[in-house]
Parts: structure tokens; C-alpha cells; sequence
């Protein structure tokens, strides 16, 4: 993927992670999804005092463009305010395969940049965010 469109995608997901609403307790993540038209959405995480409703930036951004009649997309940037790279958890995970986003990218704060296809995050399922 061409480092431009990497680049403005994770800024885009940056910017989205300010708004991210985490009064109980999650990480303030941010995501921008990138459908195949070009289209740019942007979302963050919504916590919820029910653990049920707490919804990861992936998910609050890619039902956004589902809501929107998208339906193909070609990549994903998912950021956090943590140490290191976020790894989505397994739900986001089988979230993003139901809608087969191809690539994944993950960042943090530094500038640091992991871009992985979708079936390449299964090593990570495990591991803690």
C-alpha cells in the first residue's frame, strides 16, 4: 500500500481517537477505514458502564460505513493511547473478517507502523492489548 495513503490514514485515525469516549475504563482507540471507492471514514471507541456495549474504534467505524452502504474496503488503521502497537481483540478480529477488509494497520503514538492482511492478525489473538 502506498506510504501516503498509510500515512493519511493513520492520522485520520489519530485525530478520530480524541474523541474516543472511555469514562469506564477502556483504551481510547481511534480507526479509519478505508472503503474501495476512497471513501475515508473515521471513528472511535464508545465505553459503556455495560460491558456489552463497549464498542472498539474498528467496530464504531466499520458499521459507520456499513450504515453508509459500503461494503467493500481495502484497508483499516487502528490506533491507541497505549505503549506500542494495539492489537485488536479476537471479537474485533472476526468483526473485520465478516467484512473482509484486507489489510490491516496498526500504529502507535511514535510513528510506528505494522501493516499486516487480515489473516495475519490470527498470531496475535492471544496477546494482550
Amino acid at each position: 500500500m502506498n506510504y501516503d495513503i498509510v500515512d493519511t490514514i493513520v492520522r485520520t485515525a489519530i485525530d478520530a481517537m480524541r474523541n474516543a469516549y472511555v469514562e469506564h475504563g477502556s483504551i481510547a482507540t481511534g480507526a479509519c477505514l478505508l472503503a474501495a471507492d476512497g471513501t475515508l471514514y473515521s471513528g472511535c471507541a464508545i465505553d459503556s458502564v455495560i460491558p456489552e456495549f463497549k464498542l472498539p474504534a474498528e467496530v464504531v467505524v466499520t458499521a459507520k460505513a456499513i450504515s453508509e452502504g459500503k461494503r467493500e474496503f481495502d484497508a483499516i488503521a487502528v490506533v491507541a493511547d497505549i505503549d506500542g502497537i494495539y492489537i485488536p481483540d479476537e471479537l474485533s478480529h472476526k468483526f473485520m473478517l465478516e467484512f473482509n477488509i484486507p489489510e490491516i494497520i496498526l500504529a502507535d503514538m511514535e510513528g510506528n507502523i505494522k501493516v499486516l492482511k487480515l489473516e495475519e492478525l490470527i498470531p496475535y489473538k492471544n496477546r494482550r492489548r
